[in-house]
């Protein structure tokens, strides 16, 4: 009962703030049950905000529910694929900052989660926060031996918070389903079950250390990106202890000139460490605004960019790096047709959609930005206006792919306010090109098949089993499809080429195991790269076999 109230008074508050706002506007309120279209006669009245667009009004009002709400229009700023872009613009400019907690009560956080005295594990340890956000705040300390530290300490009681806030907003979003225009497009009930795991996987500092951990190792020895040091023996779930770092702030430009810092090359840099990061290493800085990344100017001619705050890293699935890979390259090259069919083998538009129709599409998003002088060129833009068109024909994606698109609108809009000139196409392509190069040069292809090899030779003893199965059973007639009468006679005109191709995926299946076989067992007489010349054969023959028998005909 008594949650029942609270609930129910928080409801009522932020439909205050709605109709303080006039959001009540992108409702459909004829569509609300009885009760609350009765009880919005009684809700103060709006204020004059009239003169104020949509996306303003959202981000007033999600501020004034407070920093959880905050952090979910951060978070919905990055679907720019459900949103309109006049509201998903205006909430990327939420800044995530609240009021610290009492420092006493981190250093209490801090003595439960270390089992230990703060005096035993830190010289100093200032109760001053540097700064605090909705999830966490930062101190400054100095470990024993004299290195300089910074201290990320969970709020107390955000957990149970965070909790209760996104339960409300669960039941706000399947209301909102059915009230809101679009609804269904815009899918209110998934972006809440999103913004649960993102705000969740925050929550724990060990992740983040083991993000900033691997993005220091990817980038050990480089002249581009320099992570901090995680003190891996002062990190929980509720405390992370890293490397305090400085550095001028990436986008006080003034200043950046003024130490006599080299602009042009640390733009370069930038694009090249968004493509090192996601093509690779696979495992990108998703929250790279300029808040989270400071310039190292000791070396004004070569300066170094610092990144901090490693709540949100992202990765792809092997499948989606390859295709979005195709994606970029063939977007370089202009060559809308390639871009048309990647998204329709990458599954992201249905399998059934014409090629000839989404080349157009394809086309009239990029037609028009290709012919714009090179320094004004925005490829993150590009790929937003493709994923736009690409809606029409119901497009799909995962948070990952939308999240690397946010990710390179901010890294371009960073890098060309360091140098309007920049001609990021002309950066871009070779930085991918080599990359691309390097990730499939002979030694890491061979790299992968060793690591491989072993999985295969453990699933070679059961090939033959299952292709006789799979043969009785399509000899006898036990493999079933179901077919609409619209499809049947155009079924029964590629039934012929579809047995081709699977006696071809077969013959694949039965040279490429032996093939393995051979390389892994490093059986002579000729060799190349240190494997057996016989087995790389059988299996690039087999391998061929395979991809032409899945290759989809194109019309």
């Amino acid at each position: 009962m008594r949650h029942s109230l609270r609930q129910f008074v928080r409801i009522w508050h932020i439909g205050v703030i709605l109709k303080r706002y006039r959001l009540d506007e992108l409702f459909d309120t004829t569509r609300l049950p009885g009760p609350m279209r009765w009880l919005r006669v009684f809700m103060p009245k709006s204020k004059d905000v009239s003169g104020l667009p949509r996306g303003e009004r959202l981000r007033l009002a999600l501020q004034d529910l407070g920093p959880v709400y905050v952090k979910f229009g951060q978070i919905l700023s990055t679907r720019r694929d459900l949103l309109p872009p006049d509201i998903s613009e205006e909430l990327a400019l939420l800044q995530d900052q609240v009021p610290p907690f009492p420092g006493d009560e981190a250093r209490d956080i801090i003595e439960k989660a270390l089992g230990e005295p703060v005096s035993e594990v830190f010289a100093s340890f200032d109760t001053n926060p540097l700064a605090s956000a909705s999830i966490a705040q930062v101190h400054p300390a100095t470990l024993h031996d004299g290195r300089e530290a910074v201290v990320k300490v969970v709020r107390p009681g955000i957990g149970k918070q965070l909790r209760k806030d996104i339960d409300l907003l669960l039941s706000l979003a399947t209301l909102a389903e059915k009230v809101m225009h679009s609804g269904a497009n815009v899918q209110p009930v998934k972006v809440v079950r999103e913004f649960e795991t993102f705000v969740f996987d925050e929550l724990d500092m060990q992740r983040e250390a083991a993000n900033a951990s691997i993005l220091r190792r990817n980038f050990k020895g480089s002249k581009d990106l320099y992570i901090p040091e995680v003190y891996w023996q002062w990190c929980t779930r509720r405390v992370m202890v890293m490397e305090r770092v400085s550095g001028l702030p990436v986008g006080d430009i003034d200043n950046l000139k003024k130490h006599g810092v080299n602009l042009k090359k640390l733009a370069r840099r930038g694009v090249r460490v968004f493509y090192t990061q996601v093509f690779r290493d696979n495992l990108f800085h998703a929250d790279l605004h300029p808040g989270n990344i400071l310039v190292d100017a000791s070396i004004p001619d070569d300066p170094t960019y610092i990144a901090m705050d490693f709540g949100i890293v992202a990765s792809l699935s092997s499948k989606d790096l390859y295709y979005i890979a195709e994606n970029f390259k063939a977007l370089f090259n202009q060559d809308y047709r390639r871009v048309a069919a990647l998204h329709i083998d990458a599954g992201w538009v249905p399998a059934d959609t014409r090629l000839e129709e989404l080349e157009a599409a394809t086309r009239s998003v990029g037609e028009p930005n290709f012919t714009r002088p090179l320094n004004e060129v925005s490829f993150g833009k590009v790929l937003f206006d493709l994923f736009q068109v690409a809606h029409r024909f119901k497009l799909t994606l995962q948070p990952q792919l939308l999240m690397l698109q946010k990710t390179l609108l901010n890294v371009e809009g960073l890098a060309r306010q360091l140098d309007p000139e920049l001609d990021i196409w002309g950066v871009a392509k070779p930085e991918l090109e080599a990359i691309l190069r390097q990730r499939h040069s002979p030694e890491n292809v061979s790299r992968e098949l060793r690591k491989r090899l072993p999985g295969w030779l453990a699933q070679a003893p059961e090939m033959p089993s299952l292709v006789h199965d799979f043969l009785v059973k399509a000899n006898s007639g036990q493999l079933l499809t179901r077919t609409s009468s619209e499809d049947a006679a155009r079924a029964r005109s590629e039934q012929k080429d579809a047995s081709r191709k699977m006696l071809q995926v077969l013959a694949g299946g039965s040279l490429s195991i032996p093939g393995a076989i051979l390389t892994g067992l490093e059986t002579g007489p000729w060799f190349l790269w240190g494997y057996s010349v016989a087995g790389l054969l059988l299996m690039a023959a087999g391998v061929w076999l395979i991809f032409r028998g899945l290759r989809r005909v194109r019309g």
